[in-house]
């Protein structure tokens, strides 16, 4: 769930692109209450690769099965030219009826008017089998825009066949701190004569990072009102603990973690067994493990204190363009995708651990190896509230975020003057998008 190189080049596209949105969203207002008893043709578009337009376009052929008078058309882009192809359809009032969205352009198209409010579909598109945090991420300002498909929470991911090779025993993840883990994370780096190092990285490279940071000090990154509410001394304090984890030899050098960033988390330190444990989104485990090859675990997140700091973050959303001229079927559509058994024993955890807890339940008995590892992970975590979702403004964050913690750990700049120029550019990009 990191931003790749790649996907960097995209949220800068994004940029560009979105300010002419302003002028034009809207469309739909009216309630999707009922289906047309006519034919009707809508357009859906996703990310992703083959193998997911593949998947989908099965569950379009089992969707037209049950609904014989409603066409869907499937679109589908890699990440990099989708959000230009949706900014760019958007402004000429010409958006596909259901969309794929990313957490961090959600507010932005929201806010603009180019989602319809799902809560006008009530009828067709149910939500009961979601739990109330997982519906939250796809809320802004109260309102419902958008689905999660899938849900990921944070964990630590562990190479127990380094851990073993090393003689250094997996800790308790119900009772382990930050300390615990800088301490073992150098008693793997020593007890390995410095072959690999304990840690993958240090902390700062994402905004689950921080956000996870943030919650177990008391704090969120962003207030209900979408303002920086983070405080400088809690990020600075994110960044020295990250230095201490590379001074002391337990974490990967800064040098190291610039290479990991571009070479991706299947083709960085732990997954060419040079690392031991790495902070992930659960969700990540099966891609991992694939390219180390070896064993590995989900460790529950360290923590400050019994704060409810892990979260809910979801791996994509459904939504529907607020210019479709078929909410109804639309939602029909989106209903169908998420709720539907047949759809679920298709798609099953391509697009991540489903959202849904009916669905969930469904697939569970038939998952194995890292697939029911992630699904019974999440839920042996108890996350707290869902923070607010990235504001309109916010959405490059990530390479934000990378840059300055690039000059911290590089120590071109202080963990103190780094956090202050952090908050100080981030706020100044969403209140620009105000």
């Amino acid at each position: 769930m990191k931003a790749s190189p790649f996907r960097r080049v995209a949220i800068g596209a994004f940029a560009s692109l979105s300010l002419t949105l302003t002028a034009c969203s809207g469309g739909s207002t009216e309630s999707a209450s009922e289906l047309s008893d006519k034919p009707v043709t809508i357009r859906a578009t996703w990310w992703g690769a083959d193998t997911r337009a593949q998947l989908t376009d099965e569950v379009i052929k089992a969707f037209e099965k049950k609904y014989p008078n409603i066409t869907v058309k499937g679109q589908y882009k890699d990440w990099n030219g989708y959000w230009d192809a949706l900014a760019t359809t958007t402004a000429a009032k010409d958006s596909p009826d259901v969309v794929q969205m990313d957490e961090l352009y959600l507010a932005s198209y929201a806010d603009r008017g180019a989602l319809y409010d799902l809560g006008k579909a009530k009828k067709l598109l149910s939500t009961s089998q979601f739990d109330d945090q997982a519906l939250a991420t796809g809320q802004v300002n109260g309102t419902q825009y958008a689905l999660p498909v899938g849900v990921g929470v944070l964990s630590i991911l562990v190479n127990t066949d380094l851990f073993k090779k090393y003689g250094v025993t997996v800790p308790d993840d119900k009772t382990w701190t930050w300390d615990d883990y800088a301490k073992i994370g150098k008693e793997l780096t020593d007890k390995s004569g410095g072959k690999i190092h304990g840690a993958a990285g240090a902390p700062g490279f994402s905004a689950g990072d921080v956000k996870y940071w943030a919650r177990q000090h008391g704090e969120n990154l962003f207030d209900k009102d979408g303002n920086v509410s983070l405080k400088p001394e809690t990020l600075a304090g994110m960044w020295k603990y990250g230095l201490d984890l590379t001074s002391s030899g337990a974490s990967v050098k800064a040098s190291t973690m610039v290479e990991d960033l571009t070479a991706g988390v299947t083709a960085g330190s732990f997954a060419t067994g040079k690392a031991a444990m790495m902070g992930v989104y659960n969700t990540q485990i099966t891609a991992i493990q694939q390219a180390a090859g070896a064993q590995v675990k989900l460790l529950q997140m360290p923590r400050a204190d019994s704060t409810k700091a892990n979260f809910f973050k979801p791996s994509m959303y459904w939504a529907v363009s607020s210019q479709s001229k078929h909410p109804a079927e639309a939602a029909a559509f989106i209903d169908f995708m998420l709720n539907d058994r047949k759809a679920a024993d298709i798609l099953k955890t391509e697009r991540g651990i489903p959202a849904n807890k009916e669905m969930l339940k469904h697939l569970q008995p038939g998952l194995a190896g890292t697939d029911k590892a992630a699904a019974d992970y999440m839920n042996a975590v108890t996350p707290g509230e869902s923070p607010v979702v990235t504001p309109n403004g916010g959405s490059g964050i990530e390479p934000q975020l990378q840059r300055y913690s690039q000059e911290v750990y590089f120590k071109k700049t202080s963990p103190e003057a780094a956090a202050k120029a952090f908050i100080k550019e981030l706020q100044g990009e969403i209140d620009a998008a105000k």
